[in-house]
């Protein structure tokens, strides 16, 4: 017996007028307006985010020069290692998330080739990579841990994990983070990075606690904005100017 899911959106109610439909539409809280109008299913107990697409989705521009960006990134094998780079608007305090990556069961090798032309040429990489606190556990083989291994490959590191600015790497503080700029229009995604989205939309609670699955990309967003007071402006082609002062700094 062959088994066929078809998904129906309410513009397929087509002996319903058009603008009635809108009405409809209309009438949902925003952050179910996918699960009732398009359905896009509502998994577990709650949506992480429960904010609309259309509140976070920006059309993708050229990024100003005075942008702060910074990486984030989370390690995965049998999950996905995930990568995105964030533009900061400082004066309006906006992050832009702009690249996303994704990919399963691959060396960092693999990984950094993929997600190192974000940052800069081959000889000179200028953008800051913030990681996880698990990136310290050292590959049984080589000796190194999986940070160096990337630092090996030219991505440009943080010097130690990602942190909260007051301490610490909670997950639940990061989401509400993220959630906060999702409310106040303090964080938008470039409307192409399908894959963001697709994480997005199943990002959800089971009796209150996040599900860590299919979330690869969410955690590597949290993760730069964990950093985000290590952004920094574009400087392809450019050596620093002045000697490093601390250890931090070295690696920016």
């Amino acid at each position: 017996m062959t088994k066929v899911v078809v998904f129906l959106t309410i513009d397929d109610a087509e002996h319903i007028p058009a603008e009635h439909r809108a009405a409809i539409v209309a009438g949902y809280p925003a952050h179910e307006r996918e699960a009732r109008a398009m359905g896009v299913p509502m998994l577990g107990s709650g949506r992480v985010f429960p904010i609309s697409e259309e509140a976070i989705t920006c059309r993708p521009f050229p990024l100003p020069p005075f942008y702060a960006c910074i990486g984030g990134l989370d390690f995965g094998w049998d999950h996905p290692t995930a990568a995105v780079k964030l533009a900061w608007d400082r004066d309006d305090d906006i992050v832009y998330v702009v690249e996303c990556y994704r990919e399963r069961e691959a060396t960092p090798t693999v990984h950094a080739a993929e997600i190192r032309p974000w940052g800069g040429t081959a000889s000179y990489q200028w953008l800051p990579w913030a990681w996880p606190h698990d990136a310290h556990q050292h590959d049984k083989g080589s000796g190194a841990s999986l940070a160096d291994q990337y630092r090996r490959e030219g991505l440009r590191l943080l010097a130690t994990h990602a942190t909260h600015e007051a301490g610490g790497f909670g997950i639940e503080a990061g989401i509400m983070e993220m959630l906060a700029r999702m409310e106040t229009g303090r964080l938008k995604v470039f409307a192409h990075l399908k894959a963001w989205f697709e994480e997005f939309r199943l990002y959800h609670r089971k009796d209150g606690r996040v599900v860590k699955e299919n979330d690869d990309i969410m955690s590597a967003t949290r993760i730069g904005i964990m950093s985000l007071r290590f952004a920094k402006p574009p400087s392809v082609g450019r050596r620093p100017t002045h000697r490093p002062t601390n250890r931090l700094e070295q690696v920016l």
